[in-house]
């Protein structure tokens, strides 16, 4: 069976997992902040490593001081983390639909279904292309709201030559082990902003406060530590940190090698009946997370478990948010948003990852081939 993701581990990366194993820290140490830096080398803002790509979510979403009442904007087109994270804070989810073609939300969208009590514009870059950040930028500029890119399949790729993680107030990130890069579990908060990103690594360390210039209890000794907000562990050890630091090192080789995947995908796909290819912005450099084709949504059925039995372990990426059970008592159904439905019945993403082989692409070429036919 040929994976639609898989990591990409190599003798360098186990050499720096056992190095931290046999350190003195095996979390809240230096390579904590060893990996934090190399990432802002990457993505252009400072950034906190945190625990998985949801907690970054839930993160970003406590610096904006996210609360009951506030609405926060997201696409349909989106792993159900994007919501969640936000519907714990009390806030009211709103969706705007896709652009047909790249499944980004619709800046004209986003601007349509702003309210006063809009907080937040989220952003998905899906599969890896991000979202058209510029005109999402000057929309959240001008009612004075938030920008947060959720970037759990982007880290790597660019939006008008400028790395994503620079762009929107904050950014969150994934690693986990089918997305660019892996530490296991964990994921990232990046900000430019320097109070929202102390708030969110503030969240991810149970709120706790050690600088005594801050203290409200003044009457303790040297060991003082206190919280004046709830927060959660959400920190990454030092020994998932130096996973990352060294897959890191190689981000732009995986980033070459799934360019290598695409494009011959598109070469081989490219004018078949009945089968429609991703479309890829000018204005971007994709670090490819995803190859979604689209398909007739009578066939997809039929293609998709055709494909599996050929041993191609295709996914679907991602049923509409607002179809889960959850939101039914909010007063949502199907049809609302009609291009994300659209996608959605139409969508398979192929195998794509930085260590497929000729072989590999080809098996996966020649079954699209016969079961599209």
């Amino acid at each position: 069976m040929i994976p639609y993701g898989r990591h990409s581990i190599d003798e360098g990366d186990i050499a720096a997992v056992i190095k931290a194993l046999k350190s003195d820290w095996l979390t809240t140490g230096p390579k904590v902040e060893e990996f934090e830096l190399a990432l802002q080398n990457v993505v252009g803002a400072p950034c906190v490593v945190v625990s998985s790509g949801t907690a970054a979510l839930h993160c970003a979403y406590a610096a904006i001081g996210l609360g009951p009442g506030d609405e926060v904007i997201t696409p349909p087109i989106t792993f159900i983390a994007t919501q969640a994270t936000a519907a714990f804070f009390g806030a009211r989810i709103v969706f705007a639909d896709i652009q047909s073609d790249t499944a980004n939300i619709d800046p004209k969208a986003v601007e349509a279904a702003i309210t006063p009590r809009t907080k937040a514009i989220v952003a998905v870059d899906y599969a890896g292309q991000p979202a058209d950040l510029d005109e999402l930028r000057a929309i959240a500029d001008r009612y004075q709201i938030y920008l947060i890119e959720d970037a759990a399949h982007s880290v790597g790729s660019t939006y008008r030559y400028r790395p994503v993680g620079s762009i929107a107030d904050i950014t969150t990130f994934s690693f986990f082990p089918t997305k660019n890069f892996t530490t296991g579990e964990g994921g990232a908060v990046a900000s430019v902003d320097p109070i929202l990103l102390e708030r969110a690594k503030r969240f991810s360390r149970q709120g706790m406060v050690r600088n005594p210039l801050e203290f409200k209890v003044i009457d303790q000794g040297s060991w003082h530590q206190e919280v004046h907000e709830f927060g959660l562990n959400y920190r990454l050890p030092d020994v998932l940190c130096a996973l990352g630091i060294s897959q890191l090192q190689r981000l732009y080789d995986f980033k070459e090698s799934k360019e290598r995947v695409f494009q011959t995908y598109f070469r081989e796909l490219y004018n078949i009946d009945g089968l429609n290819l991703p479309v890829v912005r000018d204005y971007v450099s994709v670090n490819w997370h995803l190859f979604p084709i689209r398909v007739d949504p009578f066939r997809r059925a039929d293609i998709f478990s055709g494909l599996r039995n050929r041993g191609i372990a295709v996914q679907v990426n991602y049923m509409p948010a607002y179809w889960h059970p959850v939101f039914r008592a909010e007063g949502f159904k199907k049809g609302m948003f009609p291009l994300s439905d659209e996608f959605y019945a139409q969508e398979i993403s192929l195998p794509m990852f930085a260590s497929m082989n000729e072989g590999e692409i080809a098996a996966v070429v020649a079954s699209v081939k016969d079961v599209i036919k």
